[in-house]
């Protein structure tokens, strides 16, 4: 019976969506299993549109099916997998990211035998800084952070990140809901790396995002679509690949790069947990988006910069052609790339991120000190409990 039913997706696949040869041999399929992806919000193709269903059309090619799930930053996608309790099959990290969840041994090597599709990633995205020998990671898209804005309000040149701090919009500005990013543009505007190790310059970072806090509406992640597009805010940092999103549903808003400082390139990958139960169906589901024709279909639909080469070419050429999806290499030379902090760095950014978003250091102190005063009061409820019984049985 079982032999049946793989020769029926064996004959699906071949009829009506053949893939490569060496995919299709090289990729053990189990259909009925199902994996479990956990991916950034608004980043695979969901059918919208007329675009492709990317986790329907890999199922009706595997039989596997897709258990798919979000997450808003990367510091999120950590947390769940440092906590143990997660159970992913395939994840998308960035660049950074990568780096550390290889250092603590969060994720396997692939097996790329199981991934021929690799081939078609340009060779200048891989063995990035983050996975130098290419043994825990596939590129899956690239591009630069920049400035969304309304233009029916902001009328002057966005290009320095310094508009953030501008305190007449007040109230009209959104900020990153996440420490990389959102110091990332302190450091910039403060004229420091992305991956600097010295302590006085994240806290001038934070400093600096401390006199901003006022003037912000909400720190957010994904909530940016909807803020933006209502104008209900004017002015937020965010992904250039969600311009497709922004910007052509709405001509009211603007994307920039910020040119006086530079900007942030990053690579966002594909990898498989250390405790994922369906390794080779994971894969398969790595090799599938890497396939040209589907990575140029899923690219159309989410609006972010492809590693392949193969697949550009199969996109429309407003978007080929698009100096927000794949900006020019003046804009390039100038970003940097976040790397992986020591922990003792890493420790820091957080308390300095809580900090930030509770409202300064003072703020801080006031509440570590009602806290300190109510475990104060608790322990000596219990240890006037505890005397008060001692007393009664004698």
């Amino acid at each position: 019976m079982k032999k049946r039913i793989a020769a029926f997706f064996a004959a699906i696949l071949l009829v009506f969506a053949p893939v490569s040869a060496a995919s299709a041999a090289e990729t053990p399929a189990r259909p009925g299993v199902t994996i479990n992806v956990y991916n950034w919000g608004e980043y695979l193709s969901a059918g919208g549109d007329g675009s492709m269903n990317v986790n329907a059309e890999f199922t009706r090619r595997t039989g596997i099916r897709v258990n798919y799930t979000t997450f808003e930053d990367n510091e999120s996608l950590y947390s769940k997998l440092a906590g143990g309790g997660a159970n992913y099959d395939v994840i998308f990290p960035s660049d950074y990211m990568v780096a550390r969840l290889i250092r603590e041994k969060l994720i396997q090597k692939l097996d790329y035998k199981n991934i021929p599709n690799y081939r078609y990633i340009d060779k200048a995205y891989r063995g990035g800084v983050y996975d130098p020998k290419g043994g825990y990671s596939v590129p899956y898209t690239w591009g630069v952070v920049g400035i969304f804005y309304n233009k029916k309000y902001v009328k002057e040149k966005v290009d320095s990140w310094k508009i953030l701090w501008n305190p007449k919009y007040t109230g009209k500005i959104l900020m990153f809901d996440n420490p990389r990013d959102a110091f990332g543009i302190a450091q910039k505007i403060l004229g420091y790396s992305y991956n600097s190790a010295r302590s006085d310059e994240w806290n001038a970072a934070a400093k600096l995002l401390e006199q901003q806090k006022p003037l912000v509406q909400a720190y957010v992640m994904d909530q940016i679509f909807d803020k933006m597009s209502s104008g209900e805010a004017w002015l937020a940092p965010y992904y250039a690949g969600d311009a497709v999103t922004l910007v052509r549903d709405n001509p009211d808003i603007g994307f920039a790069v910020p040119t006086k400082e530079g900007t942030n390139f990053f690579v966002d990958a594909m990898c498989i947990p250390a405790g994922a139960k369906h390794k080779r169906e994971a894969e398969a589901y790595i090799n599938f988006l890497c396939e040209p024709d589907v990575a140029a279909a899923n690219m159309e639909a989410v609006g972010y910069s492809t590693p392949e080469s193969a697949a550009r070419k199969l996109l429309p050429q407003e978007m080929r052609e698009d100096p927000i999806i794949y900006p020019p290499e003046a804009v390039l030379r100038k970003a940097e790339t976040y790397t992986d902090l020591p922990d003792d760095v890493s420790l820091q950014v957080d308390a300095l991120w809580a900090q930030v978003k509770m409202g300064g250091a003072g703020q801080t102190v006031t509440l570590i000190a009602v806290l300190a005063g109510f475990l104060a009061v608790y322990i000596g409820v219990v240890v006037f409990k505890k005397i008060k019984r001692k007393r009664e049985l004698r």
